[in-house]
């Protein structure tokens, strides 16, 4: 078997993202950049949540190399699924290329949003599954082309320091931990 690390790199800004409307329905195809950019096309995405046993929550700094939101602290993983594929599917892929972790994901609703990087002018505008999970035993490890660091965190001391200071953040994982915990964590 081939050692994912060993693989060349994707470009991700390269790959198809399934465009969707108002309801969440499938209308078209782009690129994963020409969603992002200005005035930013409303898409299909995916975050995770991963929990642990006593509910504190996975989060990850995202790489500084990232085109929209480097170095901000997110929620433990996201991306977009390729069009028509499943997104509990594409999210475990995710994870275990951004975190090296593989768990059982649950959906848990659905954030839509749209933000703009201050920092690079690009758009998120995203029709968000969040999707829940819980850690066992497994150790993260993060991609570094991906992630820059990771901790856990308790979901209220996570609150309030979104609330505190909101640029150390990505702006969608207010709205993704509220609909993380609205679920609660899985047991």
């Amino acid at each position: 078997m081939t050692d994912p690390l060993d693989q060349p790199l994707t470009d991700r800004e390269t790959l198809p993202v399934e465009l969707v409307d108002e309801h969440g329905r499938a209308v078209g195809v782009c690129q994963v950049s020409q969603a992002h950019r200005a005035p930013g096309l409303l898409h299909r995405a995916f975050s995770v949540v991963l929990f642990d046993s006593a509910g504190w929550v996975l989060l990850q700094q995202r790489a500084h190399v990232k085109t929209r939101f480097p170095a901000r602290w997110s929620n433990t993983c996201c991306g977009h699924p390729a069009p028509g594929k499943p997104v509990a599917e594409a999210a475990n892929v995710r994870l275990a290329e951004e975190m090296g972790l593989t768990a059982e994901l649950i959906q848990a609703g659905v954030y839509r949003y749209r933000a703009e990087d201050p920092a690079t002018g690009r758009i998120e505008h995203e029709w968000d599954h969040v999707l829940v999970g819980l850690l066992g035993t497994e150790t993260p490890r993060p991609n570094p082309a991906e992630v820059a660091d990771h901790r856990w965190v308790h979901p209220d001391e996570l609150r309030a320091a979104l609330h505190e200071d909101p640029t150390r953040y990505s702006p969608w994982l207010p709205g993704v931990l509220d609909v993380a915990t609205t679920r609660s964590a899985p047991a």
